[in-house]
């Protein structure tokens, strides 16, 4: 055992912070990757409702 003491509980708060903090930062990238990818579906599908209004514009124009 350690000279500190058998009430000594230093260490486990210390793991525990640690813990805490690798879990905030793990949630901080999945929050991070899913608005990235997020953000990146909707310019997706902002560039394909403009292909099909093109699309659809032409095939219009066509028959004037």
């Amino acid at each position: 055992m350690t000279d500190r003491g058998w009430q000594d509980d230093g260490e486990y708060y210390n793991a525990v912070r640690r813990a805490e903090r690798a879990t905030r930062l793990g949630w901080a990238a999945v929050a991070g990757t899913a608005g990235t990818l997020g953000c990146a579906l909707i310019a997706l599908l902002t560039l394909c409702a403009g292909a099909v209004v093109a699309c659809l514009y032409a095939v219009v124009a066509m028959d004037y």
